[in-house]
C-alpha cells in the first residue's frame, strides 16, 4: 500500500479545521486578509494529497496506457484502470466497465446527446428537462432538436425553487423518451427528488440522466439505488483536477450506443473498409485520455470517502442553516432558493445592486463568492433576475467564513 492510500484510511472523524490545512491555498491571504472562499459550486479546491499523487504518478509511473509491453506503460494502465474502479465504488455502480471518462460533466451529457440521442430518438420525440437546468443540461438537446427535430419540454419550478411535481407527472407522456434531470441546483441549491423521478419516468419506460455535478460532493450517490440509467459529474467539483470527468450509463445502454468519437485506443481493428470498435466503456474514450486527471480523480475520491460522505453532508447542512439564519437578518438582503430540501448554495439578491459589483466588492474583502446567471439563463429569467450573488460551501467552509460573508455583507450595504 502506498504511504498516500494509508494515510488517507488511517484518518480520524470528520474535523472541520483539521480538514483546512489538507487545503494549502486556503493558508493563503489575499488583499492582505484570510482567504474566505465560498465558490465550491464553481469549482473546488484541491487537497495537497491530490496533488502530491498526481506530481508523483508524473515523476515515478507515467507513460501512455495500454499496448506498452514495458512496465512503465503497464505500471501506468493499471493506475488507470483502478482509477476507474474507485469511480465505479464511489457511485456504486455494479460493474466498472459502466464508467467512461470525459473531460467534464458536460462533454458527458453532449455524449449522451450525440451518441443516444441521434441512435435511439426520432423526429417528434420530447427530452423533458426541467426549469433549474445548467445550460450543459439544456443547449446538447437544442442541438438534437436542430439536428432531429425532436421537442424541448420544461418541467416548471415553484417561486420557492422547487420541482413542480404534478407538473413533471403529468408531462410524461408517450412522447417522451428521456427524461434529464439536475441532481442539485447550482443556482439554488434545491435537492430534487431524484429517486421518485426514476421511479416515474421508469414506471413509463423511459430512461433518465442526471446531473449530479453539484452532488456527488455533498452526499452520498448510490446510482443503483436511484435507479439511474446515466449519471454525470465532474471531477473538479469533488475535489479533483479539471479536465476529467465521469459518465455512468447501464452498461447493455454503452453496448448498444455507437462511438461518441473516433480515433486510437477505442478500436479493436481497423482496414480502410471497415473498423470493429472496443467495447465499452474504450469505445468512448478515443485517444490519449487524461490519464493524470483520472489518477487525481481517483485521489480526491479516496480522499472523500475517507471524511465519510455523510459526515461531509451533516457538517455542510449545519453551516447552510447557518448561514440562510446570518443573511435572512441583514436588511435588504434576499435569498433565492428556499426550497425545503437543499445543500450547499447560499443565492442572493440586494435590491437596486448589481450581483456582479457586490460580488466585486465582497472580493476586495477576501470573500470569494460568484456572481451572475451561473449558466442557468433561463432559470433567471423564471425569477425575473438579472444573476444573483452565490455562496457556495464546501467540506472546508467553516462558521468563521459564513460569519466573514455577513460582515462583509453588511459593510458593504
Amino acid at each position: 500500500m502506498k504511504a498516500n492510500e494509508q494515510n488517507v484510511r488511517e484518518r480520524p472523524a470528520f474535523e472541520v479545521e483539521r480538514v483546512r490545512r489538507d487545503f494549502p491555498i486556503l493558508q493563503r491571504p489575499v488583499n492582505g486578509r484570510p482567504l474566505v472562499y465560498l465558490d465550491t459550486a464553481a469549482s473546488a479546491q484541491k487537497p495537497q494529497i491530490v496533488l502530491d499523487e498526481m506530481t508523483r504518478f508524473m515523476r515515478e509511473d507515467y507513460a501512455n496506457i495500454h499496448r506498452g509491453g514495458y512496465a512503465l506503460s503497464q505500471r501506468s494502465t493499471a493506475l488507470y484502470d483502478a482509477a476507474r474502479e474507485k469511480v465505479a465504488r464511489f457511485i456504486h455502480a455494479g460493474d466498472a466497465r459502466e464508467i467512461v471518462f470525459v473531460r467534464n460533466a458536460t462533454e458527458a451529457i453532449n455524449l449522451v446527446a450525440s451518441s443516444y440521442g441521434r441512435h435511439f430518438l426520432q423526429q417528434g420525440d420530447a427530452v423533458l428537462i426541467t426549469h433549474m437546468e445548467h445550460h450543459a443540461n439544456i443547449v446538447p438537446w437544442q442541438l438534437l432538436r436542430q439536428e432531429k427535430g425532436i421537442t424541448l419540454r420544461v418541467t416548471p419550478i415553484t417561486d420557492e425553487g422547487e420541482l413542480d411535481m404534478e407538473a413533471f407527472e403529468r408531462m410524461l407522456t408517450d412522447r417522451v423518451k428521456l427524461v434529464s434531470v439536475v441532481h442539485v441546483s447550482n443556482s439554488l441549491g434545491t435537492v430534487n427528488p431524484v429517486q421518485e423521478i426514476v421511479r416515474l419516468a421508469h414506471a413509463r419506460g423511459i430512461p433518465v440522466l442526471i446531473d449530479g455535478c453539484q452532488a456527488a460532493l455533498h452526499m452520498p450517490v448510490d446510482v443503483r439505488d436511484l435507479g439511474a440509467d446515466f449519471y454525470v459529474f465532474s471531477g473538479h467539483k469533488v475535489y479533483g483536477p479539471t479536465g476529467i470527468g465521469v459518465l455512468f450509463a447501464r452498461l447493455p445502454l454503452l453496448e448498444a450506443m455507437p462511438p461518441y468519437q473516433g480515433g486510437g485506443l477505442m478500436i479493436r481493428s481497423v482496414t480502410f473498409e471497415h473498423t470493429e470498435f472496443s467495447p465499452p466503456p474504450q469505445k468512448f474514450e478515443a485517444g490519449t485520455p487524461n490519464i493524470v486527471g483520472a489518477i487525481g480523480l481517483g485521489a480526491a475520491l479516496d480522499y472523500v470517502s475517507s471524511l465519510g460522505l455523510a459526515n461531509i453532508r451533516a457538517h455542510e447542512s449545519a453551516l447552510l442553516a447557518h448561514g440562510t439564519e446570518l443573511l435572512r437578518e441583514i436588511p435588504g438582503v434576499r435569498l433565492i432558493g428556499t426550497a425545503r430540501e437543499k445543500a450547499s448554495i447560499l443565492a442572493f439578491v440586494v435590491d437596486g445592486m448589481d450581483p456582479q459589483e457586490l460580488g466585486a466588492a465582497l472580493g476586495r474583502n477576501g470573500v470569494a463568492v460568484r456572481a451572475g446567471h451561473h449558466c442557468t439563463q433561463p432559470l433567471m429569467d423564471r425569477l425575473g433576475l438579472d444573476g444573483t450573488t452565490r455562496a457556495s460551501i464546501g467540506l472546508y467552509t467553516t462558521r468563521e467564513d459564513l460569519d466573514a460573508l455577513a460582515a462583509s455583507l453588511r459593510q458593504v450595504l
